[in-house]
């Protein structure tokens, strides 16, 4: 279902359309660990490589979404059809009748980082590479995004953010000389047309049209440079310090002190889901009837670990994206 072509200027992704973005939107914070981390922090955050961004693993978001739809049990994937052809079913002692899933998920890359702020309490923002790289993925789904903000060049020494160029819904997080305050650091903030246009499309499909969140979303949305966005991915996460207690002593057990780190929760992330070749009775199930009965509506979803003290509770939303 997909295909590479040669453009001019390298590889573009030219994908056929049955195929969606997915929004993960955190509700509480997120823990998709790596195992025990090398620094300060025990138990890390999956990131990716290139850019040390946080990220959900493509194939953790499958495999919780398998899960809520019943797909964990192996029974139930060898009964309903549906299932199997979407999820796959691996071989086993008793079978050696084994086929590959059709959905196909992308990791889930983060869009919008929450970082705290003098007005408005906290503030989204992203940056021109994280919103090119989601172009990319819209333009795979067959979406034409908007044109991607500049670079902000700081002013006078002082760090700079784009806001959307219009005052409906008013913006909440600058003062009357225009200056935003983020985490420790001061912004000047310039009003931008690109960066409205981006803020409406994200505000409609990570919402809704007419959810109050939707307005909350475009009166705190900032476009900051690449390099503080990294900073504030790297800085900002939510870091905790657990302890286990040794029943019989009533105090910290030897060597059960240490640190968690979450993905705060309000992060954004976004991915792409499309439907790969049907192994499974294909001339029963489509590409279309797959992805409209499994990635369609809003779920709530718990992904990672640590869900028996909270963390992990998420909105999934499917788009399709395509212009109509």
């Amino acid at each position: 279902m997909m295909a590479l072509v040669w453009l001019c200027g390298g590889f573009g992704v030219i994908i056929m359309p049955d195929t969606r973005m997915y929004w993960i939107h955190a509700l509480t914070p997120v823990h998709v660990g790596t195992g025990s981390g090398l620094g300060f922090i025990d138990l890390p955050i999956a990131r990716e490589k290139t850019t040390n961004w946080p990220l959900i693993p493509g194939s953790g978001i499958k495999g919780v979404l398998s899960a809520y739809h019943g797909a964990d049990r192996i029974e139930s994937r060898k009964q309903a059809g549906n299932l199997r052809a979407a999820f796959g079913v691996a071989d086993d002692a008793a079978s050696s009748e084994a086929n590959s899933g059709a959905l196909v998920f992308t990791d889930a890359r983060l869009v919008c980082f929450p970082v705290r702020s003098l007005y408005g309490t906290f503030a989204w923002i992203s940056s021109p590479l994280a919103l090119r790289r989601l172009s990319r993925d819209l333009n795979a789904c067959g979406h034409t995004p908007p044109n991607i903000p500049d670079e902000p060049s700081p002013v006078n020494d002082v760090e700079s953010a784009h806001a959307p160029d219009n005052n409906n819904p008013p913006p909440v997080l600058i003062d009357a000389s225009s200056r935003a305050f983020l985490g420790e650091a001061e912004f000047v903030v310039t009003r931008d047309v690109d960066t409205r246009n981006w803020t409406s499309l994200l505000a409609g499909w990570i919402f809704g049209a007419g959810n109050p969140w939707s307005n909350l979303f475009q009166q705190r949305f900032l476009v900051v440079r690449d390099d503080i966005f990294t900073y504030f991915s790297e800085t900002s996460t939510e870091v905790s310090t657990r302890i286990h207690v040794d029943p019989a002593t009533g105090t910290v057990a030897t060597r059960q002190l240490w640190t968690e780190e979450a993905l705060p929760a309000e992060s954004i992330l976004a991915g792409v889901v499309w439907c790969d070749r049907i192994y499974h009775d294909s001339n029963r199930f489509t590409p279309e009837n797959l992805l409209n009965t499994y990635c369609n509506n809003e779920l709530a979803l718990q992904v990672g670990g640590k869900a028996t003290v909270g963390r992990g509770r998420v909105r999934a939303v499917f788009t399709r994206c395509q212009p109509s």
